[in-house]
């Protein structure tokens, strides 16, 4: 299959930018979705700066990598979320306790992250919004359908400026619809292209991951949005409730095994990818197959050279014809 596979760095940011892609070359794969932390991807030097952008490129050019997509997960989560000491860990230092800054903070980046993506290449960039309601999902005390509707309006509020620079610079938005988020399963999603007026501009970056372990099935998700994901992660999970666990993680940390899920390694999970790669199929995706690799019990290096070539192989191609067409007389 023509897709490309590549290694999103957001889990690697311990490493400079050139070690990564000189891991990931080696390992096989065909880019990278860059990450914007660490030393990865700083968004404001990038649009500023021209030799910062060249050297980027050129240390993909050496490890013959490219790049379709930079991530901007923790600065856009910074925009919707309601401020708990938690986005301290996710701003610049300086900002720590700072509700106001840090989101200016955010918005700033995110007004620049189509800029830098453009300048890159890239024609995507992943992330989320945050959502002023995630805290009250449970409905008790009671949420009531004003605050979510309100909810909703905050964020085509603070990111409808946001989405017009994506506009400027011919670049999409791709959502990673994910628990934490105002879209994190079918309804919502839908809700929030629809508070949006269907604008283009918000796509979806589609990890069956975060799907799956909410009861979910994340083919039929490809079904029903496919218009809208223009990026997709490869990811896997493991739902082990045996009448002990709970769903909620019980205050577990990822990698426990008294957890009622985790992330696991490509393959080591629950996820029916051939499912997936049908559906991808099916809505002509030809953009890149990213594996965001996360198991905390598995060895990184590992699991990430193993989660390629279990990505290779599921990827098979669509059929160009009806397989009794020559039986037609």
């Amino acid at each position: 299959m023509t897709r490309p596979v590549t290694l999103f760095t957001g889990q690697w940011a311990d490493l400079n930018f050139e070690e990564i892609c000189r891991k990931a070359s080696n390992m096989g794969y065909d880019g990278l979705e860059i990450a914007c932390w660490g030393d990865h991807m700083d968004i404001k030097q990038a649009v500023k700066d021209d030799d910062y952008i060249q050297e980027k490129k050129a240390i993909l050019r050496k490890y013959n990598l490219k790049s379709w997509a930079l991530g901007t997960h923790i600065i856009s989560q910074c925009i919707g979320d309601i401020y708990d000491k938690r986005m301290d860990t996710l701003a610049p230092d300086e900002l720590a306790g700072k509700p106001e800054k840090i989101r200016e903070w955010a918005i700033e980046q995110m007004m620049n992250a189509p800029k830098a993506a453009k300048r890159m290449g890239c024609s995507v960039v992943t992330g989320f919004t945050g959502s002023p309601i995630w805290k009250f999902f449970y409905s008790f005390p009671p949420t009531t359908e004003e605050m979510i509707k309100n909810a909703f309006n905050e964020i085509v509020e603070l990111w409808t400026p946001i989405f017009d620079e994506f506009d400027n610079n011919n670049v999409r938005f791709a959502l990673e619809i994910h628990p934490g988020e105002i879209a994190f399963d079918f309804h919502t999603t839908r809700r929030l292209i629809k508070a949006f007026d269907d604008r283009e501009t918000l796509g979806i970056n589609f990890d069956p991951s975060h799907l799956y372990w909410q009861g979910l099935k994340p083919h039929l998700f490809i079904r029903e949005f496919g218009d809208r994901i223009c990026h997709v992660h490869m990811k896997d999970v493991a739902v082990t409730l045996n009448g002990k666990e709970s769903i909620l993680g019980s205050h577990l940390t990822f990698g426990d095994t008294r957890r009622g899920w985790n992330f696991r390694s490509l393959g080591h999970g629950d996820v029916n990818f051939e499912d997936i790669i049908r559906e991808l199929n099916t809505i002509n995706y030809n953009g890149p197959l990213s594996v965001e690799w996360e198991d905390s019990g598995m060895e990184r290096e590992f699991g990430a050279k193993e989660s390629l070539e279990f990505v290779r192989e599921i990827d098979f191609e669509k059929s160009e014809m009806a397989f009794d067409s020559s039986m037609e007389n």
